[in-house]
Order: C-alpha cells, then sequence, then structure tokens
C-alpha cells in the first residue's frame, strides 16, 4: 500500500492503488474481483463498443485486444471513486 489508510486519498492516490493491487493479484483472484464488482452485460458492452467503434480506426490488433481492458480500469476507478471517495473528490462526467 502506497498510502497510510488513515489519509484521505485523492483520486490519483487511489488510481496508484488500484494499479498496484492489479500488480499483486493473480489471474483467478482478478475474475472473483470482476465477478463480484462488474456485471457481465458491461464486461460484453466493451468488447462490442470496440469492435464497433474502432473497427475503421487503423490501429493494431495487439492495442485492439487491449481497449476493452483500459475501459474495464477506467470503470473499476470510477466504482471505487464512488464508494470510497468523499462527494467533493468524486468526478462529475
Amino acid at each position: 500500500m502506497l498510502f497510510d489508510s488513515s489519509d484521505e486519498l485523492t483520486r490519483e492516490e487511489l488510481a496508484w492503488e488500484l494499479v498496484e493491487l492489479f500488480d499483486e493479484l493473480g489471474a483467478e483472484q482478478i475474475n472473483e474481483m470482476l465477478a463480484k464488482n462488474v456485471p457481465l452485460e458491461t464486461l460484453e458492452f466493451f468488447t462490442a463498443y470496440v469492435e464497433q467503434s474502432w473497427a475503421p480506426v487503423d490501429v493494431d490488433d495487439k492495442t485492439r485486444k487491449r481497449l476493452p481492458n483500459l475501459m474495464l480500469i477506467g470503470y473499476l476507478l470510477r466504482v471505487l471513486e464512488d464508494r470510497l471517495l468523499p462527494d467533493a473528490e468524486r468526478f462529475d462526467a
């Protein structure tokens, strides 16, 4: 953990905590966390969105395959923000 649990985390600190956590988890633990926090429809949406929206964009296959994961990380960060940060720190889109 990068920050003392008694500190109030900023959005940036929370993002770094999430990255650090992912580095420490195994595939089974990541899958369990996803199953508990991300609806299957959301995962399916990310994949479909990339397939449809990025089809005309000139991006190599390796990058294209990672885009749903990038969207997923953003989604998880937003879920954490909603659960952990005071209202004033939340990002209102």
